[in-house]
């Protein structure tokens, strides 16, 4: 019985999963659009304005949802800087 519960719960990890990484791969497909644009118009691959933002309104959406909001911000900041690292390649 305890290995059924246990495969549920898996099952159930594995699909999260695989729904994470759709959802990032959709991010940055819209945010290699964005590095395009920016380089199209000489705009600076980095907006640390734009990237504080995003990070408080992480951090308290994670608040809410019960979610370490440092976990969050480590996360998102691991995106963010993938993200630049792409735009700065597309002004490249």
């Amino acid at each position: 019985m305890a290995d059924q519960v246990l495969k549920a719960f898996r099952e159930s990890i594995d699909n999260i999963d695989a729904a994470l990484v759709f959802m990032l791969a959709e991010r940055f497909k819209i945010t290699q659009a964005v590095g395009h644009y920016k380089a199209d118009n000489s705009l600076p691959a980095a907006d640390p304005g734009r990237e504080a933002q995003q990070i408080a309104r992480l951090r308290s959406l994670a608040a809410s949802a019960h979610l370490d909001p440092e976990f969050s911000e480590k996360f998102l900041r691991f995106i963010i800087d993938e993200v630049i690292r792409h735009h700065q390649a597309a002004q490249s």
